[in-house]
């Protein structure tokens, strides 16, 4: 990161420093182009950052890393992350208020017997899940972003899984994950999803989850993020910012979509997206010691909450533990019914929890609602030398914006190369 001053032209000038656009910087670096990054923030990451709050990091919004994503795998040095696992399943309160623990028995066999004689989910529901995800697993994911679309509750009602299994377990649970209640999500991101989930651990890295965009500027060459750098205007060949303007051969826009619209206007639909809001409170006595996210099956307005420190200590500067727990929108809940439904969820009086932050992540996800292009691969290259990423452009995850940042590099390196992007 650096405040140095603008250069007059570049070969590509990379609008913002997400993960999307931090992996387009280091494809066209990669490549022997030169390219700057404009950062409006003062650091790295976008909606992938971690601040530290009295000492605590504090993710902005829910954040769980996925090992199995490819894009992930081959970009990130993982193990220089040092990732904390979670149980790769769920505890669930019921309407009856009874807690019921889930786990995925292929990974954690030594819960199978306490799985399958569970009662939240029959035993046709619990083999039909057991189905979807086999399919998931042996279906090429190429297949799967092009199969015949509908919404995630008509996929889910399509496999036998409406009534119930939804509503006591898979709404909740994708809720949090897709920022969807109504599960309107197209079944194709669906089905990509829940492939992750059957193949990959849940995860954080032990310093949070700014760790990754962090480790991709600092492969940049020195000096390629301009930090404290709004870009005003964006035009063929140009971007201004209030310290100068710089002229570019190409112009990759990898903002946020509602920004990216307002940046490209008529060349760009301004995206729907999906709000979250996650409370974060510190206990001196966890309410768990099970790395497992806590969902609520009753349908009430937290869709999942989870301590954070049982699975990763380093969040925390001393012996407390920290509890993180998200609603759907804009708006944080009142402290009162906060409290009251989080008493619920954990079975245990909150009331002697400290309140350390409320993240509100307005745009948290774009929405991926059908129809959806075959692939879920939207166009990148807007013409006259300007391109757009984001995972906006692909899927809404980590997996979408570090493929949309890659592809749409290669595509602007493949128009200067050609000489139709040229700076001007």
């Amino acid at each position: 990161m650096s405040s140095a001053s603008l250069p007059d032209a570049v070969d590509v000038v990379v609008v913002g420093a997400g993960l999307a656009g931090l992996r387009a910087a280091r494809t066209v670096a990669r490549a022997g182009r030169s390219v700057i990054v404009c950062e409006v923030g003062d650091g790295v990451g976008g909606r992938v950052r971690t601040d530290v709050v009295d000492g605590f990091l504090v993710d902005r919004g829910f954040q769980i890393l996925n090992t199995s994503y490819p894009a992930l795998r081959s970009e990130i040095d993982l193990d220089a992350l040092d990732l904390r696992r979670f149980v790769p399943g769920a505890a669930v309160r019921d309407t009856d208020g009874r807690l019921h623990r889930l786990a995925d028995p292929r990974r954690v066999p030594s819960w199978a017997p306490r799985t399958a004689a569970d009662r939240l989910l029959g035993a046709g529901a619990k083999a039909r899940i057991a189905a979807l995800s086999l399919r998931s697993l042996v279906v090429p994911p190429a297949r799967q972003a092009r199969a015949p679309e509908r919404t995630t509750a008509e996929e889910l009602a399509h496999w036998g899984l409406g009534g119930t299994p939804t509503e006591a377990f898979l709404r909740p649970f994708l809720a949090g994950v897709l920022g969807d209640r109504d599960l309107e999500t197209s079944s194709r991101v669906f089905s990509l999803f829940w492939r992750s989930f059957a193949r990959g651990d849940l995860t954080l890295p032990s310093r949070g989850i700014g760790a990754v965009p962090a480790q991709l500027a600092a492969r940049l060459p020195a000096g390629t993020v301009l930090t404290d750098t709004p870009v005003e205007r964006v035009a063929p060949g140009l971007v201004e910012t209030p310290r100068g303007r710089v002229r570019a051969g190409a112009v990759i826009v990898a903002t946020e979509g509602t920004d990216a619209a307002a940046l490209l206007p008529g060349r760009l639909p301004t995206p729907r997206t999906f709000a979250l809001t996650t409370h974060v409170h510190v206990a001196d006595e966890p309410p768990t010691r099970q790395a497992l996210l806590h969902l609520d099956g009753a349908g009430g307005p937290v869709v999942n909450t989870m301590v954070l420190t049982a699975a990763a200590p380093s969040y925390s500067p001393d012996h407390r533990h920290l509890v993180a727990s998200t609603v759907l929108g804009p708006d944080p809940l009142p402290e009162s019914e906060l409290r009251r439904e989080l008493a619920r969820l954990w079975g245990t009086p909150v009331g002697a929890w400290d309140e350390l932050a409320t993240v509100r992540v307005p745009r948290a996800l774009p929405a991926t609602t059908p129809p959806t292009p075959e692939g879920l691969r939207r166009p990148v290259d807007l013409g006259d030398g300007l391109f757009v990423a984001g995972d906006h452009r692909d899927t809404p995850s980590v997996q979408g914006a570090l493929v949309s940042g890659r592809r749409t590099a290669q595509e602007a390196l493949r128009r200067l190369g050609s000489g139709v992007a040229s700076a001007s």
